[in-house]
């Protein structure tokens, strides 16, 4: 590998490779971000649905006593 970094111009090892490694990188922090998100909306919709079954099974057992 050492031979193959060697055997590259400057140019590439000074211009393009660091290019391709931000590109890469900013790709990949994006894909965890979005991925992150979507869980964190997933969890605030679930925790949405279970909320409002819990008032509706409060609200039928207040309506069964009376």
């Amino acid at each position: 590998m050492a031979e193959f970094w060697k055997s590259l111009p400057s140019w590439v090892r000074n211009i393009v490779v660091p290019i391709v490694v931000l590109v890469v990188a900013w790709n990949v922090l994006w894909a965890v971000l979005g991925l992150v998100g979507a869980v964190i909306a997933f969890a605030f919709k679930a925790l949405i649905v279970v909320g409002i079954a819990a008032a509706v099974v409060i609200l039928v057992k207040k309506a069964a006593k009376s």
